[in-house]
């Protein structure tokens, strides 16, 4: 399988800049300067790495997660929380990262107590995590690898992650390719989201491993924001995980969805979630048997809103939101 760039280290000594790495397969050179959907290079395009506290519990911990924040995105979600460094267009402009100082900067918060390191929208991204993952056990580290995903991602990837990555932290967005098409650019979202779910979990199963603080060290969650309008979408998402994986996956429920300025106009998305919307989803979940995982309380909405223009996107965000279901 061809990469998109030749951080990689491989016996081909032939530099392979077809990318082909999620997808997409645009098949552009990045490594020549040519970009495709995502709009990013082979450079280490980061926005910010930063110790996170908010993440469900057994992912923050107690100390935080150190997140790891890729610039671009293979999806564009209309209404996506992170658009100052997810939009593909280049507006977003950052310090330029070099391999070592990614590695200083995480070790620095390995040493404050951080546990795991977390790649967040990193479908774009293999081949410069992979490479910072080599590095980090080259300096002797071995934390906790969290693979935090939109679950656009390419089944032949994902087999070439296992032993790597320690735990699954994918958004399962939708149930409907339509829906998908029209929110996020994305008309194959549904086959490739539970063809990937499904190999996440052939390798992950459903137990949740978790160390003597409670942080998970292996496993898999499956998050899934419930949008305000579609709660048909959010029914038969559930119906997916209960159905086609098991009602045993730990499970995210996230009622976080706060309305951009940017979807004013949106009929259905230019609203705050309702509660008996977000507790309709509840009551499927019970029916189906889902009994693992977290859900949040509403006042999420407003306090889920990182400012990447900060060192720390998120210090004004309050923390503890997510209550074991």
């Amino acid at each position: 399988m061809k990469f998109s760039t030749p951080l990689i280290p491989s016996s081909n000594t032939q530099k392979q800049t077809e990318c082909l790495v999620c997808p997409r397969r645009c098949g552009t050179e990045r490594y020549n300067g040519k970009f495709g959907y995502c709009n990013t290079s082979d450079d280490f395009e980061i926005a910010s790495i930063c110790i996170h506290k908010g993440e469900e519990p057994a992912i923050s911990g107690t100390s935080g997660i150190c997140n790891i924040f890729f610039k671009g995105c293979n999806m564009s979600c209309i209404f996506c929380q992170n658009s100052q460094i997810s939009r593909n267009c280049k507006s977003y402009h950052s310090d330029f990262y070099t391999l070592e100082r990614i590695i200083h900067e995480v070790c620095n918060h390995l040493d404050m107590g951080c546990k795991a390191v977390g790649f967040v929208t990193p479908s774009h991204m293999i081949p410069q995590m992979l490479q910072i993952i080599m590095a980090l056990k080259e300096k002797g580290r071995n934390p906790v690898f969290v693979y935090n995903t939109n679950a656009y991602d390419e089944v032949d990837v994902l087999k070439q992650l296992e032993g790597i990555i320690d735990v699954y932290l994918p958004d399962l967005k939708y149930s409907d390719n339509n829906l998908a098409k029209e929110l996020s650019h994305t008309p194959d979202y549904v086959d490739v989201a539970q063809k990937a779910l499904k190999e996440m979990f052939r390798q992950k199963g459903t137990p949740l491993h978790i160390d003597e603080s409670g942080q998970a060290v292996s496993g898999l969650i499956i998050r899934h924001l419930v949008l305000p309008g579609y709660t048909d979408n959010s029914k038969q998402v559930m119906r997916f995980i209960a159905e086609e994986l098991s009602p045993r996956v730990h499970v995210s429920l996230m009622s976080q969805y706060h309305p951009m300025s940017a979807i004013s106009d949106h009929p259905d998305l230019n609203r705050y979630l309702f509660p008996a919307e977000y507790n309709e989803i509840i009551s499927e979940m019970e029916l189906l048997g889902m009994e693992t995982g977290w859900v949040q309380s509403l006042e999420s909405s407003n306090t889920f809103l990182p400012d990447f223009n900060l060192n720390d996107p998120f210090e004004n965000e309050v923390i503890n939101l997510m209550l074991s279901t």
